[in-house]
């Protein structure tokens, strides 16, 4: 019993003994957590110079963009080819893609040998070999009938600039073969096909080994958002940012970035990391000065860094009584099989003893302790470096997504991965004590890269058919610039019917006088009173207007019409009106003065003088009974009455596009036109008194308020008109009237986006296909979405926070989608604007016989203010469509109250001036 407790102690000791030994003489290759920490940084900052543009071209980490901007989602399905060219051995895969509710991936391969004459010989040759495997795999599998989407896994850095296509930059590992670097490998491969007259294949895609692993993983694991190669060769990609991509236009979504890390530090920034065994090495391989991070750590170097070692240790006299045989001296000897073997749990000494004496050698147990650390030491250092970068990886995801915990998976493959048996746990464990704040899954992935470039292909022959479905969609909104002119000139014509005694019964747009004749000059003044209704809010203002220095002050209060007055009777509106002036006169300590007061009315009236006003229908919600057809001033003078508190001398009755043109024209004299894009659509603008035929007199002009939001009602805009045009119509409050207002303004943009989500998500090309009970709520899509989700400034994030907000779970892919949704709706509101604007401002021009004329607009409404392109796609409309006027457009400054309030005045001017006559 004691001589085996003497053998253990010895052991031990004589472990110990040999441990420190090997630990003194490769001290520089254990690194501390504060060196990994130093160099994950250095890695960050390298990602960060391959991402510039600017700093790219000098940058030894490339960051390649791939052009894979999307996971899979499940829905994939189809047969796809995939090879795999780059690693020790070449492979042609068949891979069938199912939906059926359950991800399912069903798969036939091929191996065919890379002899070294091929892979270091001509380029074409080459390829040609690769089309003959080709060839073979699908006469043996009897594919050749068949038209199939192909994926190519190609294991080396190319530059693409989109997925189909990649110029190889460099060969690495043990590749060279000539003529193939600057050259685009996706047109080498097909035409080497073309050599096969019977195959008929479409190359979808050129897929980078390490993508391809993240795309198989992401099959299984929709967190999986980062691939790892830890095989022959070493690299990773992950899903960057499209907006810290320089090297790619666009900044909406996400594309893989394959980092090519293998050549981190070839600009030295690891040369204090570096061992003299590490550049006797490098100096030895293929591509000297290149890979420099990739020779630390990959599986084609470990074993040679190992001999390496050893040799040294020999001649040191540290190992083997110093002895060295032939074999050792042999580069390539030991592989890293071999050094896997040595580290073997329990059979490593073992191993290692009988990897020794292959050698040659005659160690003794000191020397396989020894052996076994150095192996030991040169795969976790390996390990380390790996997890260091990959770290730096994942701070960069949590960061973009700006959280503080990051959940995600890590896709994983690679031989020394896959047969070394300390390597994953070792690799695993590091990473975590480095970034603490990520919670990592590792998945292996099964079927290698391989499947991957299926995985791509599937994806992209899924986006291919899905954006072909939604450009069907978004084209409907896209007016070609015939249909803008077509629309203009529809609208005049439209104009001129309303105009006529004969066609303006008949009219969709009814031009209404509105009594307004002349344009403030600047002498106004006094007190005046001004009512606002013409939403969900009632407004009662009280506006002092000094002339000469053209000032106005202005005191308002704000009151709420609940939804059971605004559908109630007549009577109670009225009453509620006349309460809420009561009100405001108590508070503004007014009761007994008799004001002039401007009653802004935002419903389409028929007026007989500027202080008449009858309700043609109301709109906007607004369902009060016993108002159609009668005149609102009389019920606003009964409703005083029935109160008998007070008096007021209603002056006049006023659109609030009139107002807005007023208030403009008070600032402007050139502002002969007022333009509502906010809930509802509406313009007005002064004519000739010699073309209202409505009105007697042919002197001066009288501002008409159009109407126009019922362009259309008689179907002249249906060649225009999309289904989702029609689900909004049937489905608010006055079908088949205001059709143009309906395909234009605030009140129901948001309104159609939601019926396209609908569609599009039916479709299954939105939301994995699930409709959630929001979007199914009319009304929820608010317009206000539309603004926030186009602003230039929002990230991708915020889109999908808002459609968050609505129930949706999107992906980044949905968001753009919902994105180029809005964007072609409010395109579409913008251009039918200006193309009714083009109208007016031609007819001016015409009706002045003027072959160039300026003019200003005075605008007001949210659209128009708060969406971040409306008032630009406006504008360029308008130019477009009117190339001879000058348009100005003009913010108004509370059109609805202090417009009202200098109609007030100016009506008060122009009676004044009669009367003196």
């Amino acid at each position: 019993m004691f001589a085996v407790h003497l053998m253990a102690f010895y052991f031990t000791k004589l472990k110990e003994d040999q441990i420190k030994k090997v630990d003194r003489f490769l001290y520089h290759m254990r690194l501390s957590d504060e060196t990994l920490l130093d160099i994950m940084a250095r890695f960050q900052a390298e990602m960060q110079k391959g991402l510039g543009k600017d700093t790219n071209p000098t940058a030894s980490v490339k960051m390649l963009p791939t052009f894979v901007r999307a996971i899979p989602d499940g829905s994939e399905n189809g047969e796809f080819l995939s090879l795999d060219l780059g690693g020790s051995k070449f492979r042609v895969l068949k891979v069938q893609v199912s939906e059926e509710g359950k991800r399912n991936v069903q798969m036939e391969s091929q191996f065919y040998p890379t002899p070294n004459e091929i892979i270091r010989g001509n380029g074409t040759e080459l390829f040609e070999y690769v089309a003959d495997c080709l060839a073979d795999f699908m006469k043996t599998k009897e594919l050749m009938q068949k038209k199939l989407p192909l994926g190519l896994t190609f294991s080396f850095p190319c530059k693409q600039t989109k997925l189909e296509e990649g110029i190889l930059l460099s060969w690495t590992k043990k590749f060279k073969a000539r003529g193939v670097q600057g050259t685009d490998v996706v047109s080498s491969l097909t035409n080497a096909m073309k050599r096969h007259q019977d195959l008929d294949v479409d190359i979808l895609a050129l897929v980078n080994d390490t993508v391809g692993t993240m795309m198989t993983c992401a099959y299984d694991d929709p967190y999986c958002e980062v691939g790892v190669i830890i095989g022959t060769g070493t690299n990773a990609c992950y899903m960057e940012d499209m907006s810290n991509i320089d090297l790619v236009e666009g900044d909406e979504g996400r594309m893989c970035v394959n980092t090519e890390w293998g050549a981190f530090g070839d600009d030295g920034a690891l040369e204090d990391i570096r061992t003299e065994f590490d550049r006797e090495l490098d100096l030895g391989s293929l591509n000297p000065g290149k890979q420099l991070f990739e020779k630390m750590i990959s599986g084609l170097y470990l074993g040679e860094l190992v001999r390496l070692i050893l040799l040294k240790m020999a001649k040191a006299g540290l190992l083997f009584g110093g002895e060295k045989s032939s074999a050792l001296h042999i580069k390539g000897k030991i592989e890293t099989r071999h050094v896997a073997a040595m580290e073997r749990y329990k059979e490593g000494l073992a191993n290692t003893r009988e990897i020794l004496t292959d050698l040659g050698l005659e160690p003794s147990d000191a020397d396989c302790i020894a052996v076994q650390h150095v192996s030991t030491i040169v795969s976790f250092r390996s390990a380390n470096l790996c997890a260091a970068a990959l770290a730096a990886i994942l701070t960069r995801l949590r960061e973009n997504k700006k959280l503080v915990r990051l959940r995600t998976t890590v896709g994983v493959d690679g031989t020394l991965y896959k047969i070394h048996p300390q390597y994953p746990k070792r690799l695993h464990k590091v990473v975590r004590k480095l970034v603490p704040n990520c919670d990592v899954r590792f998945l292996l992935s099964e079927s290698g890269s391989t499947k991957g470039a299926a995985m791509v292909t599937a994806v992209a022959s899924r986006l291919q058919a899905q954006r072909k479905q939604i450009d069907k969609v978004l084209a409907l909104f896209r007016l070609t610039q015939e249909q803008l002119v077509g629309i203009r000139n529809k609208m005049r014509v439209e104009f001129e019917y309303g105009l006529k005694k004969d066609t303006h019964p008949l009219a969709t747009v009814k031009m209404l006088p509105t009594y307004v004749c002349g344009m403030p000059d600047g002498t106004e003044k006094g007190k005046f009173l001004a009512l606002d209704l013409g939403g969900t809010n009632f407004r009662v203002l009280l506006v002092k207007i000094r002339s000469g220095r053209r000032s106005v002050r202005m005191y308002n209060k704000i009151f709420a019409i609940p939804l059971e007055i605004m559908q109630g009777t007549g009577e109670e509106l009225f009453d509620h009106i006349v309460q809420c002036i009561a009100d405001f006169l108590d508070y503004m300590g007014l009761k007994g003065a008799q004001l002039p007061l401007g009653f802004t009315f935002s419903f389409p009236c028929r007026q007989a003088s500027i202080d008449k006003g009858t309700l043609i229908e109301w709109t906007k919600g607004f369902k009060a009974t016993d108002c159609e057809g009668e005149d609102v001033v009389d019920m606003l003078r009964e409703a005083i009455k029935r109160r008998n508190e007070f008096d007021l001398d209603i002056v006049a009755v006023v659109n609030d596009t009139v107002g807005t043109m007023m208030t403009c024209g008070y600032e402007d004299s050139n502002c002969e036109v007022g333009l509502i894009a906010g809930t509802g659509s509406n313009m007005c603008y002064m004519e000739e008194m010699r073309n209202i035929e409505l009105v007697e007199g042919d002197e001066g002009k009288m501002c008409i308020n159009t109407e126009w939001g019922g362009f259309g009602d008689n179907g002249c805009l249906d060649d225009i008109h999309t289904q989702y045009d029609k689900e909004v119509d049937e489905g608010s409050l006055n079908p088949g009237k205001q059709r143009y207002e309906k395909m234009t303004s605030g009140m129901y943009l948001g309104e159609i986006v939601r019926q396209i989500l609908i569609d599009l998500t039916k479709q299954g090309l939105l939301f994995r296909g699930q409709i959630s009970e929001r979007l199914r709520t009319r009304g929820i899509f608010e317009t206000k979405f539309l603004s926030q989700i186009e602003s230039d400034r929002l990230a991708l994030l915020q889109v999908r926070r808002i459609l968050q907000q609505l129930g949706l779970d999107s992906t980044c892919e949905d968001s753009i989608v919902v994105k180029e949704v809005c964007g072609a709706v409010s395109r579409r509101a913008a251009q039918l604007y200006g193309a009714g604007l083009a109208a007016i401002v031609e007819k001016r021009r015409e009706d002045q016989g003027l072959e160039h004329m300026r003019i200003t607009v005075g605008v007001d409404g949210t659209l128009y203010k708060l969406h971040p392109h409306f008032s630009r796609i406006l504008r360029e409309t308008v130019k477009e469509l009117a190339p001879q006027c000058d348009v100005m457009f003009m913010l108004s400054e509370d059109g609805s109250g202090k417009g009202a309030a200098l109609i007030t005045a100016v009506a008060k001017r122009l009676q004044q001036a009669q009367r003196d006559h």
